[in-house]
């Protein structure tokens, strides 16, 4: 890897990291950051966040492993640059991704005149809809309403009044971070990267995207001004 998509990745990392701790504190969670090279929680964090993040590739497996809970089930850490070889510790990949990197300034895709109309959560009520839409389900209260405003803004496109499509984007570390896009009811994937970048590019102009894909999402990612720039894996504790 090139010096500049290394860097670019110690950005998305970061990025991440932050969101995680976010979402952590908003469920009365205490992580911290160990050094500059290491995010993480000693007690086991909300579903589908990892107990920590690594910023630096050459991050310690074992100073890692003795840091965070692997005593009780779903222990997970995000590997961020793939450098680590967990399996001998009773871990196993959950999946692989890459990060992904799309610069301040960069044109935005061209609408489609049928694309959802996008607008910000701004209240519990609203916030629990996009969770149901997201979930596919219900809303299960992973994202707390403290989440909402500051930092992070939860992104919701429309069509019929009902929220089809939707987005989370978190400022740190220097970049917007854009997780969780989802469609729902047929809404158009292109369509939805389309309106979260040009939502996010009104509220900071200044500042590149990042994030992580993997699959049909990466390519959808790759079709609207995102470049690949490093590897990840997320480790799960089965033993």
């Amino acid at each position: 890897m090139d010096g500049t998509k290394a860097a670019l990745c110690r950005v998305a990392a970061r990025n991440n990291a932050g969101w995680c701790d976010a979402v952590c504190r908003a469920h009365g969670l205490s992580p911290r950051y160990d050094g500059e090279d290491l995010w993480l929680s000693t007690v086991r964090t909300p579903p589908l966040y990892p107990d920590a993040v690594t910023l630096d590739p050459a991050v310690p497996a074992q100073r890692l492993l003795l840091s965070v809970d692997t005593g009780s089930p779903g222990c997970s850490v995000k590997d961020s640059f793939a450098a680590l070889d967990l399996a001998g510790d009773g871990f196993e990949v959950l999946f692989e991704a890459r990060w992904i990197h799309r610069p301040a300034g960069a044109p935005l895709p061209a609408p489609s005149p049928s694309a959802p109309r996008w607008s910000e959560v701004r209240d519990a009520a609203e916030l629990a809809a996009w969770e149901a839409a997201w979930d596919g389900e219900e809303s299960t209260g992973l994202f707390r309403p403290s989440l909402l405003g500051g930092d992070t803004v939860f992104l919701a496109g429309r069509a019929g009044g009902r929220i089809v499509a939707g987005a989370v984007a978190h400022t740190a570390a220097g970049a917007v971070g854009v997780s969780n896009l989802f469609t729902r009811d047929g809404a158009d994937a292109d369509a939805a990267w389309a309106g979260a970048l040009t939502a996010i590019a009104a509220r900071r102009p200044d500042l590149p995207v990042v994030g992580y894909e993997h699959g049909e999402d990466l390519d959808t990612a790759l079709r609207n001004g995102f470049t690949a720039i490093g590897p990840l894996r997320v480790w799960l504790r089965t033993a």
